[in-house]
């Protein structure tokens, strides 16, 4: 039987792109979104290149998607092989001019909605001995960014959840995990986050203006500057999940450019892909 992924966030970008790559390389793919509307993309891939996706509703904010659509992959399955938390909204505003509503949807689009995801699974991965958690985080949950503090927060809580879940499911039951950290991505993310988070058009307004500019401006030239890539496409970070997927041994944590991995080293140095951390941990208890 094949193995079969589940791919939350799939209308665009990396979800999209990962959902093609998967299926091209013989998984069964359950590719899930929130509005279903925007599925017209993958419909179209699915019928050009006749792939083996099923495409399900599922909204990481709400409890009930999560577990209507796991519910029908082991209906039609009996098992998950490989979930990939993909779904995410990125978010750039200051603390003052961020309103309570903003904080908790950026916080349960991106923290919660992995949670949510990765507690429906794990009892089937226990029970069938065996599977894997992939998550989409950022090189924004190592290192904190300007005007990214709640976007950050969000995105260092999904590391330090991952990092402590896999200290005891990893050997007791077989479930491998990793987060896969991009810098940036050149996708409908980027627009989606200017349109969700902005203020007649600014991140940043009155006092703290001028110093916004400042670090645009200052990230605007580094971008061009920069002896190596700063963006990458969907399709070139979906590439580094596959392998992820395909690898036995994966690691706990990897960057997905060489341009993420130099922004993290003073992070990651002395344990490259956080292992050795995990292993130590682990190991005290286990």
């Amino acid at each position: 039987m094949k193995r079969n992924v589940l791919i939350t966030g799939t209308s665009t970008g990396v979800g999209l792109e990962a959902s093609i790559l998967f299926a091209k390389n013989g998984f069964k793919v359950y590719a899930t979104m929130r509005n279903l509307k925007k599925a017209d993309a993958l419909k179209d891939a699915i019928e050009k290149e006749q792939l083996d996706i099923e495409i399900l509703p599922l909204d990481v904010t709400d409890l009930s998607s999560i577990k209507k659509a796991v519910d029908t992959i082991i209906a039609n399955d009996g098992k998950i092989d490989v979930l990939f938390n993909n779904a995410g909204a990125g978010f750039a505003k200051t603390t003052e001019q961020t309103s309570e509503e903003e904080i908790r949807w950026v916080t349960d689009v991106n923290y919660h909605g992995v949670v949510f995801c990765t507690k429906e699974v794990l009892p089937h991965m226990r029970k069938q001995n065996g599977g894997q958690i992939i998550t989409i985080t950022s090189v924004g949950g190592l290192v904190g960014q300007p005007f990214n503090e709640f976007y950050c927060g969000a995105k260092f809580a999904v590391e330090g959840y991952m990092e402590a879940l896999a200290t005891y499911v990893s050997k007791p039951f077989n479930i491998k995990i990793t987060n896969v950290e991009p810098g940036g991505i050149s996708t409908e993310f980027m627009a989606s986050t200017v349109q969700k988070t902005s203020s007649n058009g600014q991140f940043a307004m009155g006092e703290y203006q001028g110093i916004f500019e400042k670090y645009m401006a200052g990230s605007q030239e580094r971008a061009k500057s920069s002896e190596i890539p700063i963006y990458q496409t969907g399709k070139e970070v979906s590439e580094v999940v596959l392998q992820v997927a395909q690898n036995e041994n994966p690691p706990l944590r990897i960057r997905s450019s060489e341009w993420a991995e130099r922004f993290c080293q003073l992070k990651t140095q002395a344990d490259p892909d956080g292992t050795k951390l995990r292993d130590m941990i682990a190991s005290s208890f286990l």
